[in-house]
């Protein structure tokens, strides 16, 4: 069974906590006590209705607000796929929050008021999905019941948004009316729509096809641990562990060790408990070379024709996630796959305004949750493609060295 990671997206109040909650209560994916928690509440706070919000909405300051403010995970399932929500915030103050949860999405869902239509954080969520090269993107029209279900309005908002989604890298875009409260058109369809005949939101995400989302033609392997059991069952084993971030590896293929440059081919490929055939994203496996050639954590493992070039100067966007600017001349720890090392910023040609996607470019610095394009200068060479081809080999993270924590996210466009 595949499994499909979406981030809800949109603005403050147009439902995202209480469509998530609406997709777990109707899949049957709550035990029985959350739903006594979450009406014992619901009643507590004199609400004539079960808030399903508050199955997402975990912390004290989002539930006295009726915000969302961290990213909130959840996991549920069906009889067709496995599904991980990330649950980000609609507040600009939290735009960070919001990238940390979209970065690895197979799909957004945006959501937008009925009443009120497109708004500036809709806009900017659906740019921001955009930059993080989620392939696939659902706008809900939430509260249609609230609009008395206009097909007019519904016809309005979609081809506004359609039209703005035009200046964006948007591959897959699907437009549905619900009610999130009631569940029309969540999991069920809804004979209030009788003038929709797409599909159900439920329907949509147990059928959309990410499996060729992933790049499977550049084969790229980032070796995060050397694997030496040094047992009596398994003395002269060694085998490098990794998730597979790029391409297909098969038993025979000839490859090459990066940064060094040395050659082998693959023996054999374990995971866990059994050897296989081949890996491909998103495996985590364990891959034994013929040949004891040096590799080491931070190492990539390629295609000897088809191998990244090492980069040092790295031109990339980046979305700043402190309250200190980020600043030229300023150093930096870097983490890009399994690899780590030092970066200084070179120059900051612009600051993108995701509302008007205006560029800056008098721009001097990048504020707290401010986007911008960035060149660095890393002194180990990264092994990286486009953010474009690959999201694992395409992004790293900026770390403050002094007190350990991520202080930036970056995509890069390319690196020399």
């Amino acid at each position: 069974m595949d499994l499909l990671r979406f981030a809800t997206a949109g603005s403050v109040d147009d439902g995202k906590s209480t469509l998530i909650g609406r997709l777990l209560y109707d899949s049957k994916s709550i035990f029985a006590d959350q739903l006594e928690a979450v009406e014992k509440t619901s009643t507590d706070k004199g609400h004539g209705y079960v808030d399903l919000s508050l199955l997402t909405d975990g912390l004290r300051s989002e539930r006295e607000q009726g915000i969302t403010i961290d990213v909130a995970y959840r996991y549920f399932a069906t009889p067709n796929r496995k599904f991980i929500i990330a649950d980000t915030p609609g507040h600009v103050q939290y735009t960070r929050n919001m990238v940390t949860g979209a970065s690895t999405a197979d799909l957004g869902l945006v959501l937008v008021d009925a009443r009120h239509g497109l708004t500036e954080q809709s806009r900017r969520h659906a740019v921001l999905l955009s930059l993080l090269r989620v392939p696939h993107l659902v706008l809900c029209i939430n509260k249609m019941d609230l609009v008395e279900w206009s097909q007019e309005t519904y016809e309005r908002i979609h081809s506004e948004f359609t039209q703005f989604a035009t200046k964006l890298n948007i591959p897959d875009l699907e437009v549905i009316p619900i009610s999130a409260l009631n569940g029309d058109n969540v999991v069920d369809r809804s004979e209030n729509t009788p003038w929709y005949h797409g599909p159900t939101l439920m329907h949509h995400l147990e059928h959309v096809h990410v499996a060729s989302d992933r790049d499977l033609v550049d084969t790229r392997f980032p070796v995060q641990y050397v694997v030496r059991p040094k047992s009596d069952e398994h003395h002269d084993y060694r085998g490098y562990a990794g998730l597979v971030a790029g391409g297909v590896l098969k038993k025979g293929d000839e490859v090459i060790v990066l940064p060094s440059g040395m050659t082998s081919k693959i023996s054999g490929i374990d995971l866990f408990d059994r050897e296989v055939d081949e890996a491909f994203p998103p495996m985590s496996v364990t891959v034994r070379l013929e040949d004891d050639v040096d590799v080491s954590r931070g190492d990539m493992i390629a295609r000897v024709k088809n191998a990244p070039k090492p980069s040092q100067d790295i031109d990339a966007m980046v979305c700043w996630m402190t309250n200190e600017p980020l600043r030229p001349r300023q150093k930096l720890a870097i983490k890009h796959t399994t690899r780590t090392g030092r970066a200084m910023v070179k120059d900051i040609q612009y600051r993108l305004d995701v509302n008007s996607l205006h560029r800056d470019q008098e721009a001097g610095e990048l504020g707290l949750n401010e986007i911008g394009r960035v060149q660095l200068r890393t002194t180990v060479p990264l092994l990286c493609d486009p953010y474009s081809k690959n999201r694992t080999t395409g992004s790293f993270i900026l770390i403050d060295e002094a007190t350990g924590v991520t202080v930036g996210a970056g995509m890069i466009n390319s690196g020399s």
